[in-house]
């Protein structure tokens, strides 16, 4: 057996908007096309299982039915199993219990409560297909069963049953296994109305502020004639003891009533079922966010329905619920549709209310035949159709609280009502009462929504918020200029602000003119915004009644950051020139350069604090910067007005081509007229050769330049470069010693002539400049040339000699070089009258000094015979020399004993055989030396030379073989190629 699901199919149209906010209202036919769709549809449900018995009662909760038959059976349906069926019968048969007149079943599913004809009351737990009789209940007649906020699944824990005699009963029933245990723990009677009526109807919810010693309730009791409030703490759970939690409550507060208490038809209560959009069940929020659900009371003159508040004073709470809610006439829902007939008479109904339920926004009303839906908000008819048949009665109206679905039971057969898309029009309900956050809030589509924006904003309009409308009209489609002229109309500047920046966020970056215009349009609003404010201060005036001065000023900041703020957020949307153009005529140089820096322009605003000589902002404009090209372009100006702290900057960036800044330093270098210790030029050049270790020959040559040029004589500095340089300089030493000519730098030129090699034109020119200690000091440089060093010396002589007034103090003088110039070399420079008694001393000297020479040659020439006599002895001795061989001495080389043949005996004592000897020797020696060798050795062993010839030849042979084989032999190797060489290891 199983339900056959009934599958519904919508389309949904939706309309898309194209510049980022919401679509026109007159773009759209018409915003209610949707609404010839009935919100309501009540669909009959088949059961694929036939059932032969009739309904007397039907339960929904938690997508599970409970369907009561008149035979006694009950079913239990779970439509995410419709096809697993739990069949239930009551212990005792309908004769002896009564049929089945009510069913209670909690919002969970889990505990359903049964009461009969009889007065016998049952208890069926979910997990359980046995009802158990509650004997502490039997002979009560239960109407109404309020649960416990808490949800429980285990057992109810504390709940409220109102009876037919107008009691309320506390209860608190378990599920029990064991058979001497009752379900029942305790039933306790907490309250008795005084009417003496039954009790249709019992609520009870938990409210926010409780605390250790209690949490807060309200309670809803419904009579047919009465609907009461309370609110209160409920104690502490005592169902251990047997003690019930709404005593205190019922005891301790006082109702408060609605109704004339005149008993009528129905009074049942109902409450509107889980907010489904929160996807949360409801009762399980925090305290401070439980949300409002509405109420429906039944009564004589119609539905009286209201919200259920949550929020503020609990003592007044119960005046406020009732004083804010609404009924809906019985007339009004009874006959909804009457209609004229013939005579004129309207055909009145004669059905009553039966029952109601509550959706999130409508009334469900069962009036005879028919399902008549009411909206709660307006009071209007939304639906109104004939669900039964003719003599057909329902058995009952239920609501399953947490799905959100309603059902509609008779004796044959089940219908579901289905809402629809119930709140597609609450949007326009808001907007009639306008609520316009709420009708935003319930706004599906962009045309309903910017439906909503429009109304919001004539509304404020209407009502002087101009401001507040500037932000709700930069989301709707309301014509551009009609807002603008409103507002520059009823000259609120500040609302115009409001607006532009609102749509120009709305605006998508495909829209590059519209975004272009409107932020432009912003900067001239802002501008003149900021000169209002500026004036107002300036004059001291007040700028309304309700601003003073210093709020002014506070306004002025505010406006200001809020400016700021726009020009980085929409940098991208502003034209940099039209920018430019309006700030600047109306003279706001801050916002200005704020924003030329915003858009990373620093080239105007250095040209701006350059053309006004603001050279400090200028200089920390620069310091911000990394672009290269920002520094080329102001470098001469500010090198010279304000050099040092440039220079300053200048070392501090590592991305900079100090060959593009020479132009700059050369400007500065020819105006500068201090000392070169302060000459910024040179300080960063220095930095950038000394520290950067740049080899670029133009900045060398630059710094050269200025040490060159400079009007001081002192060289040390340039000296000191030159000397830094080395053998191999970075400058172009031509341009240099062009330049050191020119500015008469005679140390410099004479440097940089010996670094090129060119001793004898430094000489020439230190000579020239009679810098005699200088042409010295280079003639001394080739020490590796003698020949060239003794020209420079003598030069130097032939100056010295010419400037000396007397022989002697230029002799003294060379004797610095007397290892080079003797006095003969000297004496071709001495003046035709000298005197030799002037310098008779020097040649005496000199000719002891040849005297001396003479003599050291003699001894070297003797003691050169006495050795080569020696060597001649030596030779001789060689004849005679001898080495003993013992016996079995084996050679070097084979490793047989050496007398078998022809061997040779070193001095060593190394013993070869001829012929091994040969191979070696051959092994050694070129390609004609071992022919020559092969050869006597065949002359030799074939017997063909004899006598002195062979003698000759043998000689000959002995002499190749003991050559420097033993030498060549030093670079071969102690290992061989092959051999082991773990042999060799220590």
């Amino acid at each position: 057996m199983a339900l056959e699901p009934t599958t519904i199919t919508t389309t949904t149209t939706t309309t898309t908007t194209t510049n980022g906010g919401f679509v026109a209202a007159d773009a759209l036919t018409d915003l209610a096309t949707d609404t010839a769709l009935p919100l309501f549809n009540v669909e009959q449900v088949q059961l694929q299982f036939p059932i032969y018995d009739d309904f007397v009662a039907g339960q929904v909760a938690n997508n599970v039915i409970i369907l009561a038959l008149s035979s006694g059976r009950i079913l239990r349906i779970d439509l995410n199993r419709p096809d697993e069926i739990q069949d239930i019968h009551l212990p005792k048969k309908p004769s002896e219990s009564g049929i089945i007149r009510r069913m209670f079943l909690d919002p969970t599913a889990s505990h359903l409560l049964i009461a009969t004809s009889l007065g016998e009351n049952y208890y069926l737990h979910s997990q359980s297909d046995t009802p158990r009789p509650l004997a502490k209940l039997r002979g009560v007649s239960i109407e109404a069963v309020a649960w416990s906020p808490a949800l429980p699944t285990s057992s109810t824990r504390e709940i409220l049953i109102g009876a037919a005699d107008g009691n309320i009963y506390e209860a608190f029933v378990e599920q029990s296994n064991e058979f001497y245990r009752k379900e029942d723990k305790y039933v306790k009677l907490v309250w008795k109305v005084g009417e003496g009526g039954p009790v249709t109807g019992l609520w009870v919810d938990s409210l926010p502020g409780g605390d250790r010693s209690g949490e807060v309730r309200r309670v809803l009791v419904a009579t047919r004639g009465r609907l009461m409030h309370w609110v209160g703490k409920v104690g502490r759970r005592g169902h251990e003891g047997h003690q019930g939690i709404y005593g205190g409550l019922f005891e301790g507060e006082q109702p408060v009533s609605f109704g004339d208490g005149r008993p009528g038809q129905g009074g049942s209560l109902v409450v509107s079922p889980d907010v489904v959009e929160q996807g949360v069940n409801p009762t399980r929020f925090r305290e401070e966010e439980v949300p409002e659900r509405a109420f429906a009371w039944l009564s004589s003159q119609g539905v009286f329905h209201g919200r259920l508040l949550v929020d503020g004073n609990t003592g007044d709470l119960g005046s406020r619920v009732f004083n804010e809610g609404r009924l809906l006439a019985k007339g009004q829902l009874t006959n909804p549709n009457g209609v004229e007939a013939a005579g004129g008479k309207r055909q009145v109904s004669t059905d009553d209310v039966e029952a109601v339920a509550l959706t999130q926004w409508h009334v469900i009303c069962l009036v005879g035949r028919r399902v008549v839906v009411a909206n709660r908000l307006t009071g209007d008819i939304v639906y109104d159709q004939i669900a039964l048949e003719q003599g057909q009665r329902a058995v009952g109206l239920s609501v399953d609280v947490q799905k959100n679905t309603f059902w509609l039971f008779t004796p044959q057969e089940i219908l579901e009502i289905v809402p629809k898309e119930e709140d597609r029009d609450i949007w326009k309900i808001m907007l009639k009462f306008e609520d316009f956050e709420a009708a935003l809030q319930h706004a599906r589509t962009p045309a309903q929504k910017d439906a909503v924006a429009i109304a919001h904003g004539d509304h404020m309009v209407g009502k002087g918020q101009h401001s507040e409308a500037a932000g709700v009209y930069g989301k709707s489609s309301k014509p551009f200029e009609e807002v603008a002229l409103t507002f520059i109309d009823n000259d609120q500047p500040d609302a115009l602000r409001k607006y532009l920046l609102t749509k120009l966020g709305t605006y998508k970056r495909s829209f590059v003119m519209q975004r272009v215009m409107i932020a432009a349009w912003l900067v001239e609003v802002f501008m003149a915004k900021l000169n209002s404010l500026d004036d107002t201060i300036i004059t001291g005036a007040e700028l309304s009644e309700t601003l003073s001065p210093t709020q002014t000023r506070e306004q002025l900041e505010a406006v200001r950051a809020e400016f700021q703020d726009f020009v980085t957020k929409h940098k991208q949307d502003l034209d940099r020139q039209t920018v430019y153009d309006i700030i600047s005529s109306h003279g706001r140089e801050e916002e200005l350069l704020y924003y030329a820096n915003v858009v990373n322009d620093y080239n105007y605003v250095l040209s701006y604090w350059v053309q006004r000589e603001r050279w400090s902002e200028a200089l920390k404009v620069l310091k911000r910067q990394t672009d290269a090209g920002v520094f080329y372009r102001h470098s001469s100006v500010l090198m010279t007005h304000a050099a040092t702290e440039l220079v300053d900057i200048l070392m501090r960036q590592s991305n900079l081509d100090p060959r593009n800044l020479i132009p700059a330093l050369l400007e500065y270098d020819r105006n500068f007229k201090g000392p070169l210790s302060q000459n910024q030029a040179v300080r960063y050049l220095q930095y950038v050769v000394n520290q950067l270790g740049s080899t670029d020959a133009a900045v060398h040559n630059t710094l050269v330049s200025i040490y060159a040029s400079h009007s001081s004589t002192d060289e040390s500095q340039l000296m000191a470069y030159l000397a830094s340089q080395g053998d191999e300089p970075n400058f172009d030493q031509d341009f240099a010693l062009r330049l050191c000519i020119q500015n008469h730098r005679v140390l410099s030129c004479a440097h940089i002539y010996t670094s090129m090699g060119q001793y004898v034109q430094a000489v020439d020119l230190a000579l020239s400049h009679d810098k005699i200690e200088l042409a010295s000091i280079v003639a001394d440089r080739p020490m590796s040339n003698p020949a060239l060093r003794k020209k420079l010396w003598l030069a130097v002589a032939k100056k010295v000699i010419s400037q000396s007034n007397g022989i002697k103090a230029a002799i003294e003088f060379l004797k610095r070089c007397n290892d080079l110039l003797k006095i003969e070399d000297l004496i071709p420079f001495f003046p035709d009258f000298v005197v030799i008694d002037d310098f008779k001393e020097e040649i005496c000297n000199a000719l002891e000094e040849y005297s001396r020479s003479i003599d050291a040659l003699r001894k070297e020439m003797d003691e050169s015979s006495l050795t080569a006599a020696n060597i001649k002895v030596d030779i001789a001795a060689l004849d005679r020399r001898y080495a003993i061989v013992e016996p079995g001495e084996k050679c070097y080389v084979c490793g047989l004993p050496l007398l078998a043949r022809q061997f040779f005996v070193f001095p060593c004592q190394h013993a070869f055989h001829s012929d091994c000897l040969g191979r070696r020797v051959l092994e050694q020696s070129g390609a004609a030396k071992g022919r020559r060798i092969r050869e006597i050795q065949g002359l030799i062993g074939k017997g063909v030379v004899k006598g002195e010839r062979r003698e000759r030849v043998v000689r000959e042979l002995d002499g190749i073989l003991c050559s420097d084989y033993a030498v060549r032999r030093i670079n071969e190797p102690f290992v061989a190629e092959g051999e082991d060489l773990e042999e060799w290891a220590l």
